[in-house]
């Protein structure tokens, strides 16, 4: 029984291992009006300037459990031109990464008139990251040479890319992260120094132009480069508008295609794929915008109970009148 556990935990903590993201990791954020947090090429691509805030937290039960906070502005500047910056912290028990991104996008008009909405963005993002490993509480009681007892620091820097193109009611982004391979020091030669991520997503709003109410189904799909771990979340989203704002929510539904191993009671070996439901639930009333995100996952083998997130945002400095489209990200 004791060998059972030693043996899931092991693989536990190499899935997790596997799975860890450098950067910014990528969660439901995109559903709840945070797309440029994803996506360097939405940098500016709205009609107003945004600024979002989020605080996420794993794991309510577990001690030191991780903890992401962000905040991001982006804006356009001038007809074709989108800057934004990005801030981060990310904790998870002994180790942490900070950072900071900054991007520059580019939008090409395509529309026919002015109210038709057909527009393709390029964006890149640089970012200067900082990895920790506080090594203070860990016990020195048995001599190990590679554990200080102190910090170790190591600081490093990559590249987003991404395009997107909006089309009246559809849609469709495109970005890979951490394009540039990196050699983090104070991790082993065993860890890869390809860390790429690849983002694909395309969704399309239904809805009379003059009705209260839309619906957007969308897909993202996300691989790794390295490990070849490939994961798609299928959306349905739902906008009813008012005079003073409107009212969003949601369900997604993400699942790994390809599984990790671990023992059952009866000690055989089985694989589990991951798979997460994402309820999301916001208001945006006039310029200010508020959102809730649960993520449960559910499968045979669970960590924890679920991780909550909270969106803030505020939208300012409009440009231009709406296009006349269901186009909400854009307009």
């Amino acid at each position: 029984m004791i060998l059972r556990k030693v043996l899931l935990l092991i693989c536990l903590v190499c899935g997790f291992y596997a799975k860890g993201q450098e950067g910014i990791p990528v969660y439901w954020d995109y559903l709840t009006e945070n797309l440029y947090l994803l996506h360097p090429s939405m940098a500016g691509a709205a009609n107003a300037n945004q600024i979002r805030l989020t605080g996420r937290q794993q794991w309510f039960d577990v001690e030191d459990a991780p903890n992401l906070y962000t905040a991001a502005v982006n804006g356009r500047v001038g007809e074709k031109v989108g800057l934004g910056m990005q801030l981060f912290s990310d904790e998870n028990g002994n180790f942490s990464q900070r950072g900071v991104y900054g991007t520059f996008a580019y939008h090409l008009l395509l529309s026919r008139n002015y109210v038709d909405l057909n527009q393709l963005s390029f964006g890149v993002s640089v970012g200067l990251m900082q990895n920790t490993l506080d090594e203070s509480s860990f016990d020195l009681t048995d001599f190990d040479p590679i554990i200080s007892g102190g910090s170790q620091t190591d600081n490093y820097f990559n590249v987003d890319i991404g395009m997107s193109y909006y089309f009246l009611d559809f849609w469709a982004h495109a970005t890979v992260k951490n394009v540039l391979p990196r050699n983090r020091a104070m991790f082993t030669a065993l860890e890869s120094t390809n860390q790429r991520r690849y983002l694909a997503s395309a969704g399309y709003v239904f809805g009379k132009l003059n009705s209260p109410w839309s619906y957007e189904p969308s897909v993202m799909f996300q691989a790794t480069d390295e490990t070849q771990e490939v994961s798609v979340d299928i959306n349905g989203k739902v906008y009813r508008k008012f005079d003073w704002g409107k009212l969003w929510g949601g369900l997604s539904y993400r699942r790994n295609l390809d599984g990790a191993q671990y023992l059952n009671s009866d000690g055989d070996v089985e694989s589990q794929k991951s798979q997460y439901l994402t309820p999301f639930l916001g208001v945006t009333y006039k310029r200010f915008l508020v959102g809730y995100t649960y993520t449960y996952q559910q499968n045979d083998i669970v960590l924890s109970n679920g991780f909550h997130q909270i969106t803030l945002g505020y939208d300012f400095g409009e440009r231009r009148e709406p296009y006349e489209c269901n186009c909400p990200a854009v307009n």
